[in-house]
């Protein structure tokens, strides 16, 4: 197994261009890949928090044009800017955004016990409600992009996927730690 390592290239490189987490490689990686962020976007961003995706997107948008809505249970570690709001809540709890988005995003991870078992059905259950809210706040023909750990309930939550979306793309991209059980889920076009 890998040796854990926190300060690796990746954080040392997101801190350099003033990230605030090196998870934001994987959003490009991923946008880079299949163009999921377009300049007048509306996108729902779940598990935002500390924000590192959301300064990637506020990048890519127009600032007059786009809309972001960020959820997550603890708060951002970034300032929003312009059309860029936040909501701290528990995405179980709070009620779904009544407007609806081209494109919604989640980096969501459950607080892990060290069980992978236990891990992967808890990360399951996050993804099971990023996928009913996706299904409800998506425009038609909206994408929705969404990390997994991967084991037991991968394959049948990739099968539900692909009954509400064209084509359904998996996606581990470089910047994912070595010896991490995350995988992203890419879902494109809304039925």
């Amino acid at each position: 197994m890998a040796k854990y390592e926190r300060k690796d290239f990746f954080y040392v490189k997101a801190k350099q261009m003033g990230y605030s987490a090196r998870s934001v490689f994987k959003i490009e990686e991923i946008d880079k890949s299949f163009s999921l962020i377009k300049p007048k976007s509306k996108i729902l961003d779940l598990g935002c928090s500390p924000g590192s995706w959301i300064q990637y997107i506020e990048k890519k948008l127009t600032p007059l044009n786009r809309y972001v809505l960020g959820i997550d249970l603890v708060p951002l570690k970034i300032k929003l800017g312009i059309n860029i709001h936040f909501i701290q809540g528990d995405i179980f709890e709070i009620a779904i955004p009544s407007e609806t988005f081209d494109l919604v995003i989640s980096d969501m991870a459950p607080k892990t016990s060290g069980i992978k078992s236990i891990d992967q059905v808890k990360s399951l259950y996050l993804c099971e409600r990023a996928l009913e809210i996706a299904q409800k706040t998506l425009k038609k023909n909206g994408n929705f992009c969404i990390k997994i750990l991967e084991g037991g309930g991968f394959h049948e939550f990739v099968k539900t996927c692909r009954k509400s979306f064209e084509n359904v793309k998996i996606k581990r991209p470089k910047s994912t730690r070595p010896g991490s059980m995350e995988t992203f889920i890419i879902a494109l076009g809304l039925k």
